[in-house]
């Protein structure tokens, strides 16, 4: 992600160039699954160019200047960092709401270097979540910053001690590499993202890059052919189109492969009068991996912010395709005046001589004089920005607070006074704007039912059924929404849980139906975090029998497989007697205001709709049964009536 000021190698810059380029096609558009390996391409160059860089430098002078050696470091990266941070936190507090939470300890990883260890520590999930999983974390690119940042610490001082040594050194890189590989296999059957953001588990591409160094291609007149590391290059590309897993086969395995296949293309490009190195550095690649660190920078943090402000999700969730359009125009300007205001200034006069450079301004022209002050004005907004985002960050996403506020309706549930109503009555509506007016010569008791003087049935008044013939079971939504449930639905039994799935709930369906403790109405919400197999709906039915109603919850969440589970729900209730569909997804939709900032959990008046969309089912099943009765009765009403005209 950063060149050595060290004298140029050829190919490097168009390998950066492919790198980021991955890795922004990865973040932006759905086109590589596997793009993010593009990281690794950086790390090997970033390992052989640092090794070859201290070598030189240790073969010119006898000694390792390590302070020189941080002191230019911390020039190349730390001020562009910094920059993006501030005017990222800063436009982050005025998109407000869940991408300030975490900010915090966010902006403490990227000042201490340990942004890869602090996320860990959170909880951060690179591969569907920020600091708490339903949370945009707008800082996360910089975990692979600070894996290169601890090498850069740690390396300079390790260094010398291999240096003594006349041979084994590229054993030695290759055997640490190794090491940092078999941890990270050891590790795979755990958290996925621990194995990716660790340094320990992630040190392997600077190992091969280090390794490589100590081979020094650049100076063989013959070493691996253009032909085979151009084969390397579409290699690395054509990783990236693989469909990533979870294992020990991805993490380390796949980024291992991109690892070896970049060191490959190294060695080709960097060899003198190399075709690939020429080839790499065309024009168009080689604009882009000059500018590689900045974009990289900005992007993520850029699709973050964006998505938010638009869309009111993570982009983890999905990015529209304009706003990655915009997002990639608006990094790309960002990167531009990055390198050439900030990067180039720095890196070519010093930090304080390029702050000398901007007090000089002042004592120069109008024009050099507004520019400085501009300059000056916009640094003292984006910290006090910063300082006001820090501030007002919620200490906690929406979607954990709406499902916390269930958590809590159901815990005072559960400790009050407990609701008794026998198996098959009804709660008649006190509404009587949903009670059916009695046709004339019809009387209507105190309940709602109407008389008729002849004896024929009278039409059954509208009824809500009671909650505690209802039981529900359900994953995060269901649990959000629980308060609306019990307000509208006084006793139902409700189990809810965050990222249930719907073969988890019908274990607890098969374990309540042993136990004989379902009720007459059987609700199943747990269709947001997967495909529904048709095979656990069958099950389902099975534990609910016949002489009880199952309610399906279709589902409305921002994931690619949630029309799919909405049409295996529809479908099973069409063919299945004895199932009907509650449709959550049909309530809220037009109305996503009412959920909480991850699209997904309602808020309270989400609730009560979620809740109005359940019950309005059950009660649509139970009057419809009384209807059924009702003509039924009428039937055998208008036979006797008819038998006994004729006698």
């Amino acid at each position: 992600m950063n060149r050595t000021p060290s004298a140029r190698l050829s190919g490097l810059d168009g390998l950066r160039a492919v790198a980021v380029l991955l890795v922004v096609v990865y973040h932006l558009f759905p086109a590589l699954p596997a793009g993010f390996l593009g990281v690794d391409v950086f790390f090997v160059i970033s390992g052989f160019l640092i090794t070859t860089l201290l070598v030189r430098e240790h073969e010119e002078h006898g000694r390792l200047r390590l302070w020189d050696f941080w002191r230019r470091r911390a020039r190349r990266l730390l001020p562009a960092i910094g920059v993006m941070v501030l005017v990222c936190a800063s436009l982050a507090w005025m998109v407000g709401g869940d991408v300030l939470v975490g900010l915090g300890a966010q902006l403490a990883g990227a000042a201490t270097f340990a942004y890869n260890w602090v996320a860990v520590a959170a909880g951060s999930s690179y591969f569907g979540g920020g600091f708490d999983a339903s949370t945009p974390e707008l800082l996360r690119n910089l975990w692979s910053l600070a894996v290169e940042e601890q090498f850069y610490l740690l390396w300079p001082l390790v260094l010398p001690f291999v240096l003594l040594l006349r041979r084994g050194r590229v054993a030695i890189a290759i055997a640490l590499a190794a090491a940092s590989a078999l941890t990270a296999v050891a590790l795979a059957s755990g958290d996925a993202t621990r194995v990716y953001y660790g340094t320990d588990t992630h040190a392997f591409g600077l190992l091969l890059g280090v390794a490589l160094a100590f081979l020094r291609p650049s100076e063989r007149s013959r070493g691996v052919p253009g032909v085979v590391g151009g084969a390397a290059v579409v290699g690395v590309v054509g990783l990236a189109f693989v469909t990533p897993g979870t294992g020990p086969e991805t993490f380390p395995g796949l980024l291992v492969a991109a690892s070896a296949l970049t060191a490959v293309a190294i060695a080709a490009a960097v060899r003198s009068a190399s075709t690939l190195g020429r080839l790499l550095d065309t024009p168009p690649l080689r604009w882009i991996g000059e500018r590689s660190f900045g974009i990289y920078l900005w992007h993520w943090p850029l699709v973050v912010l964006l998505t938010v402000a638009t869309t009111r999700t993570s982009p983890d969730v999905a990015v529209p395709v304009e706003v990655a359009l915009l997002t990639l125009a608006l990094t790309v300007l960002a990167a531009e005046v990055s390198y050439r205001f900030v990067e180039q200034p720095v890196r070519r006069l010093g930090l304080r001589a390029a702050l000398r450079s901007l007090t000089r301004a002042f004592r120069g022209g109008p024009i050099r004089r507004l520019a400085a002050t501009t300059a000056v004005a916009a640094g003292l907004l984006v910290v006090a920005g910063t300082t006001a985002a820090v501030a007002d960050a919620p200490p906690m996403a929406s979607s954990e607070a709406v499902v916390q506020d269930g958590q809590a309706a159901l815990d005072a549930d559960s400790a009050g006074p407990q609701h008794v109503t026998l198996p098959g009555a009804a709660i008649l509506t006190d509404d009587p704007m949903l009670r059916p007016e009695c046709p004339s010569a019809h009387l209507a008791d105190d309940d709602g039912f109407c008389v008729a003087p002849d004896g024929r049935p009278a039409p059954p008044a509208p009824a809500r059924v009671a909650g505690t013939r209802v039981t529900a079971v359900g994953d995060s939504v269901m649990l959000a929404s629980a308060r609306g449930l019990l307000d509208r639905m006084p006793g139902v039994a409700i189990d809810a849980k965050v990222s249930r799935s719907m073969s988890a709930g019908v274990a607890i369906v098969d374990r309540l139906a042993a136990r004989g403790e379902l009720r007459d109405f059987v609700v199943v919400g747990l269709g947001t975090n997967g495909p529904v197999d048709p095979d656990d709906l069958a099950r389902l039915k099975k534990d609910v029998g016949a002489d009880r109603t199952l309610i399906l919850v279709t589902a409305h969440a921002p994931r690619d497989w949630i029309p799919g589970v909405n049409d295996e729900l529809r479908d099973f209730a069409a063919r299945t007697p004895g199932v009907a569909v509650a449709d959550w997804s049909g309530a809220i939709s037009g109305h996503e205001d009412l959920l909480a900032g991850d699209g997904i959990h309602p808020g309270a008046s989400g609730g009560a709709r979620y809740a109005a969309a359940v019950a309005s089912t059950i009660d649509g099943v139970e009057n419809g049964r009384a209807q059924l009765q009702y003509r039924l009765e009428l039937a055998q009403w208008a036979v006797g009536d008819t038998f006994h005209r004729s006698r």
